[in-house]
């Protein structure tokens, strides 16, 4: 079985991971979308909710499973049994700096490949830290995020 683990914060998950997670669903059995709990970083939203909306996103994937961790990415991996980690590489930079982690993530496990996904020109731009700068001013995020995501926003 091809099990994946796309990790990452998903503080908030936007349409640029889930274009990455929609054009890697038919390269796995498996793909955990799994939330890394980083303890030098403070999200803006809280695990059990970054977690529910993926949940609800994909609510109709059986492939896709939403989790969280804590610590290295090649543990976790082990303890799922994946093979394979997912990365999105949007421009040049992100894949020097993707790079070196799966190499150092190859160092410690030789059996876990990392594979990148580029970005569909249209989600370039989009990052989470940009997408929470425009909601903490009170600007308009809507063209970055999938509709669950959204809803929340607008409910608070």
């Amino acid at each position: 079985m091809r099990i994946c683990v796309f990790p990452g914060t998903f503080d908030p998950i936007t349409l640029g991971h889930k274009d990455v997670i929609d054009r890697a669903l038919d390269l796995f059995d498996e793909l955990i979308i799994a939330i890394g709990v980083n303890s030098s970083k403070v999200p803006m939203y809280e695990l059990e909710q970054r977690l529910q909306w993926i949940k609800d996103i994909y609510k109709n994937e059986p492939k896709i499973k939403a989790a969280s961790y804590k610590g290295l990415t090649v543990d976790f991996c082990k303890q799922v049994n994946a093979r394979y980690i997912l990365r999105g590489i949007r421009y040049v930079s992100d894949f020097e700096y993707e790079k070196a982690i799966a190499d150092v993530n190859r160092a410690m496990d030789n059996r876990i490949e990392t594979i990148f996904l580029t970005c569909t020109p249209e989600f370039t731009s989009i990052a989470s830290t940009l997408v929470r700068d425009i909601i903490r001013n009170g600007g308009d995020a809507s063209q970055f995020l999938p509709e669950a995501v959204l809803h929340t926003i607008k409910q608070r």
